[in-house]
């Protein structure tokens, strides 16, 4: 098991807080150590917000350290600036295809449509995505986020620039 290390970036209002529970969560019932930290900035009025997750072996420190992430799973293309330097030389940016918020039945899925995308880089058995999405989201928006997360599955990310 090798240490992972994930920013997820976006603005106010998109899920990314969601997006990373999920994910550490998915990552703990992997049996990983997991550690996870939020800025949130102005985010209530559309302002940037990230959130740092890590999971491996053992973890001790929440936040990723510049040059080190190996994935950064961009909800909002315009925050990939201020965020790349955090990646590492062989890193992924993970960046929602034009057409990937048409295809949502609702626009406040496309968190966990992106955690689609991200789950093809990670090697985390779908069951426990399935599971976590199911344990974190609300019970009556549990099948529409599934179906999000399916339809993410089956987008081609765009990744580095």
């Amino acid at each position: 098991m090798k240490t992972t290390k994930i920013l997820i970036v976006g603005v106010g209002g998109q899920g990314v807080i969601l997006c990373s529970n999920i994910l550490a969560h998915a990552a703990l019932k992997t049996g990983h150590d997991v550690k996870k930290s939020e800025l949130h900035g102005m985010a209530q009025r559309g302002g940037s917000v990230t959130t740092h997750v890590i999971y491996g072996p053992k973890v001790y420190s929440p936040l990723v350290e510049e040059g080190y992430a190996d994935v950064i799973l961009a909800l909002s293309n315009d925050e990939i600036e201020r965020v790349k330097h955090y990646l590492k030389p062989d890193g992924v940016i993970i960046k929602a295809p034009d057409a990937l918020p048409g295809r949502l039945k609702n626009p406040r899925t496309l968190s966990v449509a992106m955690l689609g995308l991200l789950a093809k880089h990670l090697d985390i058995a779908e069951d426990i995505w399935l599971e976590s999405i199911r344990e974190r989201v609300k019970e009556k928006f549990v099948a529409l986020n599934i179906e999000a997360f399916n339809i993410g599955k089956e987008q081609e990310a765009i990744n580095k620039e």
